[in-house]
């Protein structure tokens, strides 16, 4: 606080030096200092200050983005972790108001005594909800749009303007849409209002395709269910599929005539092609392992995800070993197929592994009455690439769906303005070793590498469908010209205009900026972002 003139006002919580990771291990920061302040006042005041002096503050919440969107190395800092109160319930609209650090799991367990959730959700509930709803999360369902969308007001700290209420109700409801999905470049959240609906169970259906069946039924599953999800598995035969379906239940598509059918077997029994595998590898590798028919026993409790990320470690490069990975995966998710009803949050979150470098993009598929088909030729092609260029792509490569948003800087807003139109969200991966001693270091590295030629590969057919990266998972090109290729993209997709005159009113000074902001939206009253920064 010593560079601000003078102490930060009582509550601010100034931690020195703070060294800050994202959930995925890629970025780090040192925030100078993590300020997390325990009242809504007290985060006034230090944005105030950091105004005065024009001092980078940047907001970061439960740092789960896999590009860091939130980090900003060498500035202050600011948190709202203690600022997460549920407000006040809204029942009879359905409505809850919620402070910014509230995380999503904590906000639903809230919600259950009113007979309420939310609509939606992304894989995970850790997110805090200010972060939650700026970089433009979803979950799945074409005809559910992302969560931003679920945002009918907001309270917004600003530098140049104090604290804005913004409200859907708005007579000019522009700021409100543009700052609901504003990057944290706008404002510092404070609090949320989110529209709400009746809690419910779902039914989920899990079971493994390919895809020519995938074809034939794609467009009816994408009417017929309220959330569908395919986990693609690369380098196997008939490009196989796990299809994820899930319904009100007793609702339409609701199952196998209202009756569950719970995965067959024993979790052991579902996870022995894994087990299998793994043996042989290591026998390979010349690694004793006990048990029967080289199925090690000691791995017959480990989790599915714990053997995948064993497998993967191997030979996380080899593509013909991860070949072997994904068709023992099919085979688990073979065995593993059936129902299950469940409250709708514990169906729509699951696991997405350990560390590792994702990419998400979506793109525009038609409508749910008439479907362009984008997605599905998207999938084949991106599946011939992989296989054409021999690239060790691990499965899942994960798409889902989401209906339009109105929010102008969402990556599903709407082409021309038809809400009507479907987007289909694709991710891909490469799953990162724990960074534990100069071996793993250099795997970690070269995995790095390895997934950016992947991007790279990729990236003609993502301009050819007009795919955007998901906020939280675009990853600035380190060069001059390769931050501004991106720039003049984005400029061209979203009303970059309109998103740079918001923050000069409401951030005249660009305190809200960090590197990732600066490079891919310059702020209109500094210098272009070609130093990645300001």
């Amino acid at each position: 606080g010593a560079g601000l003139g003078g102490a930060l006002p009582p509550g601010s919580g100034a931690e020195p030096g703070a060294e800050l990771e994202n959930w995925s291990g890629t970025h780090r920061a040192r925030a100078e200092p993590l300020l997390q302040p325990e009242t809504v006042p007290a985060l006034e005041q230090v944005v105030a200050r950091y105004h005065r002096r024009g001092e980078k503050l940047r907001a970061v919440g439960n740092r789960l983005s896999p590009n860091g969107l939130g980090l900003s190395d060498g500035h202050a800092q600011v948190s709202p972790a203690l600022l997460d109160g549920v407000l006040y319930v809204d029942r009879e609209r359905g409505r809850v108001t919620v402070q910014a650090g509230a995380t999503v799991g904590g906000l639903l367990a809230a919600l259950r005594p009113y007979g309420l959730t939310l609509a939606n959700l992304a894989s995970i509930a850790d997110q805090q909800l200010g972060g939650f709803t700026q970089v433009g999360a979803h979950g799945t369902g074409a005809g559910l749009p992302p969560v931003d969308e679920q945002v009918v007001a907001l309270k917004l700290v600003t530098p140049g303007r104090g604290t804005l209420a913004l409200s859907a109700d708005d007579p000019d409801p522009a700021l409100f849409r543009l700052a609901r999905c504003g990057l944290g470049g706008l404002g510092v959240v404070s609090e949320v209002t989110l529209q709400c609906v009746p809690a419910h169970q779902l039914t989920e259906r899990t079971f493994v395709s390919d895809m020519r069946t995938v074809r034939r039924n794609h467009a009816r599953w994408l009417r017929e269910h309220r959330h569908l999800r395919y986990m693609w598995l690369p380098h196997t035969e008939g490009r196989q599929v796990v299809v994820v379906t899930a319904d009100d239940l007793g609702g339409k598509g609701g199952g196998w005539g209202g009756r569950v059918r719970a995965p067959r077997g024993t979790p052991a029994w579902r996870t022995e092609p894994l087990r299998r595998l793994l043996a042989a590898e290591l026998a390979s590798r010349g690694v004793p392992s006990a048990g029967d028919g080289g199925d090690p026993a000691e791995l017959e409790g480990a989790a599915f995800s714990e053997l995948r990320d064993q497998l993967l470690a191997l030979a996380p490069l080899d593509a013909g070993h991860i070949a072997r990975v994904n068709a023992a995966e099919a085979e688990f998710w073979r065995r593993s197929s059936g129902e299950r009803v469940a409250p709708s949050e514990q169906v729509l979150g699951f696991d997405c592994g350990g560390q590792q470098w994702v990419l998400e993009t979506a793109f525009p598929t038609g409508t749910l009455d008439t479907p362009s088909g984008a997605d599905l030729d998207y999938m084949e092609r991106l599946l011939d690439l992989i296989e054409e260029h021999g690239i060790a792509a691990p499965a899942p490569i994960e798409q889902r769906w989401t209906a339009s948003s109105t929010s102008p800087m969402s990556p599903a807003s709407a082409p021309g303005g038809d809400l009507a139109t479907v987007h289909s969200w694709v991710g891909i991966i490469m799953y990162l070793p724990p960074e534990e001693g100069e071996a793993s270091r250099a795997q970690r590295a070269a995995i790095t590498g390895a997934f950016r030629e992947y991007c790279e590969a990729k990236r003609g057919l993502d301009l050819e469908v007009g795919a955007t990266e998901h906020w939280a998972k675009l990853e600035v090109p380190g060069d001059v010209a390769g931050r501004a290729s991106v720039r003049e993209r984005l400029a061209r997709r979203f009303p970059a205009e309109a998103y740079g005159r918001a923050r000069a009113e409401l951030d005249p000074k660009n305190i809200l900026g960090n590197a990732w902001l600066d490079a891919v939206f310059p702020h209109p009253r500094c210098r272009s972002g070609d130093g990645g920064g300001s």
